[in-house]
């Protein structure tokens, strides 16, 4: 009886550091530290976060289910590549989680949630007059992170964050590029959070569709940028 216990202790032990160290290497993806393309090394893992190398293995297999990173049998595990199509598909179903996110979120909103909301909109206004693009692109990331969350589907949010992670491979196009851009898109968020504000669903989940679908052709063109200079780089 002893010794299952302290088997079932041990499996749960080991799964949460699983989870850690999962999070920690996700972390060095969706915000670029790790680009496309780069190997990630088990033994190295484990020495930077100080655990053995069983539950980086672990992490690395839950990265590539996740979609995250792919293994190539005798090379390793690697950073995953998403191509211009990909990305197009991931955006698509993107945008119907969001649309339906808003008018889930129309019907219960409170004023807690308003304030968030209206906190990171301010905290794009305040990037956009600096102007400091990282700082827009991260307040802009969290806004739609907190109104996705803040709809109540814990199903809808989950399959919104591995999306959203796989999306942060594609190239590392910028968000915005432009002070346009930003004012464009700052434009757009301010618009759905007032159609929110006054719970109407349909009128915030269309504005979230053309927020969503605006930035596309520049992203298309980013894209397409990127992957030339990336083929006919002398390397």
């Amino acid at each position: 009886m002893h010794s299952a216990c302290v088997d079932r202790i041990e499996v749960v032990r080991r799964h949460s550091l699983t989870t850690l160290v999962r999070d920690e290497i996700e972390r060095h993806i969706v915000d670029g530290t790790l680009a496309p393309g780069d190997k990630l090394n088990e033994a190295d893992w484990a020495a930077r976060l100080q655990v053995s190398r069983g539950p980086v293995r672990e992490a690395f297999r839950a990265l590539e289910q996740a979609g995250l990173v792919h293994t190539e049998k005798n090379r390793g595990v690697f950073v995953r590549t998403v191509s211009l199509a990909e990305a197009d598909e991931i955006h698509a179903v993107r945008a119907v989680l969001e649309e339906a996110a808003c008018r889930m979120l129309a019907a219960r909103i409170d004023a807690g949630t308003l304030a968030l909301l209206r906190s990171w909109v301010d905290t794009m206004r305040a990037a956009l007059a600096s102007p400091d693009y990282d700082a827009y692109a991260r307040a802009n990331v969290a806004f739609h992170n907190a109104l996705v969350a803040a709809a109540g589907n814990v199903k809808l949010y989950d399959t919104y964050r591995r999306l959203v992670s796989e999306l942060s491979l594609f190239r590392r196009v910028a968000l915005v590029a432009d002070a346009a851009a930003m004012e464009r898109s700052l434009a757009g968020a301010r618009a759905i959070l007032t159609a929110l504000a006054s719970r109407e669903a349909e009128r915030a989940a269309a504005l979230m569709h053309a927020h969503l679908n605006g930035g596309l052709p520049h992203a298309h063109v980013a894209g397409e940028s990127a992957s030339k200079a990336a083929r006919d780089a002398p390397w």
